[in-house]
């Protein structure tokens, strides 16, 4: 992402009440997988949308930031044969998570019943369950439902899926201060333009 198109989407979201929002999300994202007794975080997206690029963001904020859980496992629905590991994880880890796990679902459209399920299940043995969708509130659905907290960018002035993505692995790497959301969500734009860590990604 480049500085012209961080610096305008700054501007357009000024005194619209997102970034607290973002910021107040992240937080509790960095919270959950800092916490004392904390697990794993798992990323999951739907059928026909994986997070690639936010799982690389999070990978890099947790190298910057010294928050190692922050960096996920992405899950997939149909991981290919002969996948690296790290690229081979399935939806069944969502089934197998207990108290202590974090489940960030990703969820530009509706997350389909295989899905939610599994997440149901995640959340029924204790894991936190967290949700970033394109839905607006009052079309959140099963989702909306089974998360204990949701950021629903479909009320983030129309911004596009993939920088409200941006915004909040940026902010969950931020360390919690006294400062207000905005002005910590402010010092991101430098961090969203330099060169991003070696991923694996």
């Amino acid at each position: 992402m480049d500085a012209v198109r961080v610096s305008a989407l700054r501007q357009h979201l000024a005194g619209t009440g997102w970034l607290e929002v973002v910021g107040g999300f992240a937080g509790s994202l960095r919270r959950s997988v800092s916490r004392r007794g904390a697990g794993g975080l798992l990323l999951v997206g739907t059928e026909a949308y994986e997070p690639w690029h936010l799982a690389a963001h999070l990978e890099d904020e947790a190298a910057w930031s010294d928050v190692p859980r922050l960096a996920p496992t992405l899950l997939r629905h149909r991981p290919p044969a002969g996948a690296p590991a790290h690229l081979a994880q399935d939806l069944r880890r969502l089934t197998e998570a207990r108290r202590g796990a974090t489940v960030l679902v990703v969820a530009p459209s509706a997350a389909g019943a295989p899905l939610l399920e599994r997440v149901q299940d995640a959340r029924r043995h204790g894991a936190t369950v967290l949700a970033v969708d394109g839905a607006a509130p009052a079309d959140a659905g099963d989702l909306g439902g089974l998360a204990h907290e949701r950021l629903a960018v479909g009320t983030a002035a129309d911004e596009p899926f993939d920088l409200a993505q941006h915004l909040v692995s940026a902010a969950a790497g931020q360390p919690p201060a006294r400062r207000s959301a905005l002005d910590r969500l402010a010092d991101l734009a430098g961090r969203l333009t330099a060169a991003p860590a070696i991923s694996r990604w």
